[in-house]
């Protein structure tokens, strides 16, 4: 089964606006490392909150695991589903600890308080991506990568396998963004199901077993990315001239996008 269906979504933000998104199709298995790529305001974080029940007045229809969304509760859907945000400079600097544990939110009753086995979840969840060290680092204080690596443990104590990230590399470093998204890759290895937004090409060539490209609010490709992204299709959607080169390393031949000569 597949495990999310979007079918025919369309959204517009008032009746005499534009559409954001029109007609939008495609689904999800278990394991999919799926890369959005689009320019702004083409409709991606739209998408992800039709997708996560933030927005309802769509037409179309979005199944979780059979299940339509606009039938489940917030509380039901995070249960299924965990949204990974860009990370930011937080207001409170809470303990690292702390904020994973945030996300238990949607399996703790009311007033109730975590119990130790919720900690050691919690702890284990940041040892599986590499940073148990930062237990008790203050949020505020780590770095933009390390930030970004808890958001996504915040979200495996929430137990979903589904997780939606939006833009997790952006504002990152090299070094950064390389980290973040090997752990990334790694989670859809486990089974995870991964939709997350990006900019770069690259990342769904590396990474990703499905590329869909979103312009002017439709999807105008969904496939692998070494058949469908092609030099023309980004020319078309970013305006940019690249060439789309095969690169072989030790494990695999995969492609990148390589910026055309241009004068200056």
């Amino acid at each position: 089964m597949k495990s999310l269906e979007i079918q025919n979504l369309s959204f517009a933000y008032n009746k005499k606006g534009p559409q954001v998104l029109q007609d939008v199709s495609f689904s999800t298995e278990d394991g999919d490392l799926i890369a959005v790529l689009g320019p702004n305001g083409v409709g991606k974080s739209t998408l992800f909150k039709c997708m996560l029940g933030f927005l309802k007045k769509y037409s179309g229809t979005i199944l979780l695991n059979g299940k339509n969304i606009s039938e489940l509760t917030h509380k039901q859907i995070a249960r299924q589903i965990a949204y990974i945000p860009q990370s930011t400079h937080p207001v409170f600097n809470y303990e690292v600890l702390d904020v994973v544990m945030m996300g238990l939110t949607s399996s703790l009753k009311a007033l109730s308080s975590p119990k130790q086995e919720h900690i050691e979840e919690a702890r284990e969840a940041l040892k599986s991506l590499g940073i148990a060290h930062l237990e008790r680092a203050g949020y505020g204080e780590i770095s933009g990568g390390e930030r970004q690596l808890v958001l996504i443990a915040r979200a495996l104590v929430q137990k979903s396998k589904i997780l939606i990230m939006d833009e997790p590399t952006a504002n990152l470093d090299y070094g950064n963004q390389f980290r973040v998204m090997q752990r990334v890759a790694g989670l859809a290895k486990e089974g995870y199901t991964i939709i997350l937004s990006t900019h770069n090409p690259d990342h769904a060539f590396i990474y990703a077993n499905r590329v869909v490209m979103m312009f002017g609010g439709k999807v105008i490709a969904d496939g692998n990315p070494e058949e469908v992204l092609d030099a023309e299709l980004i020319r078309k959607v970013y305006g940019v001239e690249v060439m789309v080169n095969t690169f072989e390393n030790t494990k695999r031949t995969h492609k990148l996008c390589v910026p055309k000569d241009t004068e200056f």
